[in-house]
């Protein structure tokens, strides 16, 4: 067990921390220790369980336990497990400054970042760029959001971030083309590493045993997973419903995830009342059920693997990853979905079918006619699955570590230059 070393560091939002004596410049021979700026379970948001994954697929790898500081939402933040030692309170720029010269002490050898531009504090999460200018410790930049066409004070956020990287990571091809033409910032200073996925072996053999284990036997179904708002388009899947019972009248559309948080400290369930509501205005009350959980991975794991078809109806175009996207297609599933950037560049060459934002007629038509089809059906489902075997948590944490070790001996050879 490591010998942990309390400090008190004034002015940060749940203001103990505690780290081991600083590392020296040898241990990064046989192991990193990597430390973490994100949001974190119990938060319920996608960089949060995104931070969980590549923290814990990292830890397998480099052999010692990694450190979170979380980013609160909220004044008194969440009840946290011990890998997070500081919490950054969202609002309080001088949190930023004070978490970074913690980290200076900490014995972490290099930094990620989980960047999201609603995460951070400030306009275009600016606040962020307080806890560069302290850090000591080469920082990773992870973007999980590349906006195109950026106004000027995104562009300027964002290429100060970038410039304070030692790396920066895209999640997608089309991020890497869209920071270096438009944002400035050079190639050689991107990687790109995919958005990771559980390891599912067989899909298809586990397909009706998952079913038999929800209780879906005997139906045909349908699902869409996420935090729910209405940038997600589920009323034009809803809408694409009845034209596809009438051919297939077993079919079960199931709307997996509870309400984003922000949606509902705005607007309260209202999205999802009008769902309910347009179902029942639809007629397809029984072909309808809405699983209004924060789901586990086991379970989310059985909802995909019971699935027939996967529907992303997705109404932003410029959204750039997609982790949902990515867990179907690493459950070996057969996709519809509307031709967002990540979508559009992963489900090419029959990896998935793409119908036009809010056609809910050439979505009922896309998914008829894969139901109609089981052998383009079964093909499209084994391209998908064949497609993301570079996703799976162990290979992308591979390429993390990989990353993070040639940073740390980047700055180290600086250091004694």
């Amino acid at each position: 067990m490591l010998n942990l070393k309390t400090r008190q560091i004034p002015g940060v939002a749940g203001d103990v921390m505690q780290f081991p004596p600083p590392a020296n410049t040898k241990r990064m021979e046989t192991a990193l220790r990597v430390g973490f700026v994100a949001s974190f379970p119990p938060r319920q948001c996608g960089i949060a369980t995104f931070t969980q994954d590549v923290l814990t697929s990292v830890e397998a790898t480099s052999r010692l336990p990694s450190v979170v500081v979380a980013v609160n939402d909220r004044p008194n933040g969440y009840q946290y497990g011990n890998r997070v030692r500081l919490q950054i309170d969202r609002n309080d720029k001088g949190s930023y400054a004070a978490a970074a010269t913690a980290m200076a002490r900490s014995g972490v050898d290099v930094i990620n970042v989980q960047h999201e531009y609603g995460l951070f504090g400030g306009t275009w999460g600016e606040y962020l760029l307080g806890f560069y200018n302290h850090a000591r410790q080469p920082i990773v930049t992870t973007l999980h959001s590349v906006i195109p066409n950026p106004e000027p004070k995104l562009r300027r956020v964002t290429r100060a971030l970038a410039d304070a990287s030692a790396q920066v990571v895209v999640l997608s091809r089309a991020a890497t083309d869209i920071l270096a033409r438009e944002y400035g910032i050079l190639r050689n200073k991107i990687q790109l590493i995919p958005h990771g996925i559980p390891t599912i072996n067989q899909p298809a053999q586990s397909h009706v045993t998952a079913k038999t284990k929800l209780g879906f036997d005997g139906r045909t179904v349908l699902s869409t997973f996420g935090l729910i708002s209405p940038n997600k388009g589920i009323e034009y899947a809803i809408r694409a419903l009845p034209a596809i019972v009438r051919e297939q009248p077993d079919v079960l559309y199931l709307i997996i995830g509870q309400t984003h948080p922000g949606v509902i400290a705005h607007n309260g369930e209202a999205y999802r009342m009008s769902l309910q509501e347009l179902v029942m205005d639809l007629g397809v009350r029984s072909n309808v059920a809405f699983v209004d959980n924060y789901v586990t991975l086991p379970q989310l794991t059985d909802y995909l693997l019971a699935t027939d078809v996967y529907v992303i109806p997705y109404l932003n175009p410029t959204q750039i990853v997609s982790g949902t996207l990515a867990y179907a297609m690493g459950s070996g599933k057969a996709i519809v979905s509307t031709p967002f950037i990540h979508a559009s560049e992963v489900l090419a060459d029959g990896n998935g079918a793409l119908v036009p934002f809010r056609d809910s007629g050439a979505m009922s038509t896309a998914i008829s006619k894969l139901l109609a089809d089981p052998v383009a059906k079964q093909r499209m489902e084994a391209r998908a699955f064949a497609a993301s075997r570079n996703w799976i948590w162990p290979v992308v944490a591979n390429q993390y570590i990989g990353m993070f070790e040639e940073v740390v001996r980047r700055d180290v050879s600086i250091a004694f230059f």
